[in-house]
């Protein structure tokens, strides 16, 4: 059905799983593009209680797809002319209208009716936390690994749910530098709801998959869409559109073109390496003192 997807629908709930495990799941704009596909199907399917999000492999995901992955026809009439003078990324109005194509994709587990259950394991790196964080419940394995390390050059985030959930210290300690937190710190600080082992997580959100299963859809969706209408008289939304010019403007930085420049040189792999290695082993000490060694590494790092 899908290339990129998994999607399978079982005792009241919908597994959407991310399938380039080869790539860790980089998100291709195919692969946002069918999983909205994917969750709006769940949403209108009446056997369906609830949808959980996870990825093949090692990781959730670990980010957007930098290499630039599948393409995705912006209409069918696109697909029937291609050569058509249709939109790329020329202006700067081009980058924001391309972003905002993509977010509407990912905004998806947001808007759908029915609640999405993120089951975090591995990297949850850039994007993958755009996606976990537009669910409704995010489930971490202990020993993830979560960050944007990606906000060190190449622009801002172009989803904003960071600020809703961790506040604004933390969502600033965080995406300013690009550090990584573990699982267990991530439930610490709000970003997610609660870690447990690694080995425990699909138990975990199975069995509040279960719970949701024994509530009416029509009163799940009453009592998801209440609290995000909340999120949105706050402005939530206002800033989802925000974020996406925002991230246009940090593309035009030096170090984002810099960055472009360096991966054609050397490739994306290697230029990813030299650009995070003055930053140690990225880890952040989320309770007590953040001491490090000439390398950049932690000196008695939080277990």
């Amino acid at each position: 059905m899908f290339d990129t997807i998994l999607y399978e629908i079982e005792n009241g709930r919908a597994r959407i799983t991310l399938n380039r495990p080869d790539k860790l799941n980089a998100m291709s704009l195919k692969m946002q593009a069918e999983l909205s596909e994917a969750l709006w199907d769940a949403d209108a399917r009446t056997d369906v209680h609830c949808a959980i999000m996870r990825g093949a492999g090692r990781a959730f995901t670990a980010g957007y797809d930098l290499a630039g992955g599948d393409s995705v026809p912006i209409s069918r009439l696109q697909a029937e002319n291609p050569d058509a003078p249709y939109r790329g990324y020329r202006s700067v109005d081009d980058d924001i209208w391309q972003l905002e194509r993509a977010q509407r994709y990912r905004m998806t587990a947001f808007d759908m009716h029915k609640p999405v259950i993120a089951q975090v394991h591995g990297h949850c790196k850039a994007g993958g936390t755009d996606l976990a964080l537009l669910c409704d419940i995010v489930i971490v394995a202990e020993d993830a690994e979560i960050g944007f390390p990606a906000g060190r050059d190449l622009g801002a985030l172009p989803n904003q749910f960071w600020l809703h959930n961790l506040g604004p210290q933390w969502t600033k300690r965080l995406l300013l530098t690009g550090d990584t937190i573990s699982g267990q710190q991530a439930a610490e600080i709000g970003f997610a709801l609660k870690a447990v082992p690694a080995d425990l997580l699909e138990a975990e959100v199975e069995g509040l998959a279960d719970r949701f299963a024994l509530i009416d859809p029509d009163i799940l969706a009453a009592n998801k869409r209440a609290v995000n209408m909340g999120l949105e008289l706050m402005g939530a939304r206002t800033l989802q559109r925000y974020a996406v010019e925002n991230d246009a403007r940090g593309h035009q930085a030096k170090s984002a073109r810099a960055f472009v420049k360096r991966a054609g040189e050397v490739g994306l792999k290697q230029a990813l390496k030299d650009r995070d290695a003055p930053f140690g082993d990225s880890r952040v000490n989320v309770r007590g003192p953040e001491r490090r060694d000439e390398n950049g590494n932690l000196i008695d790092p939080e277990d």
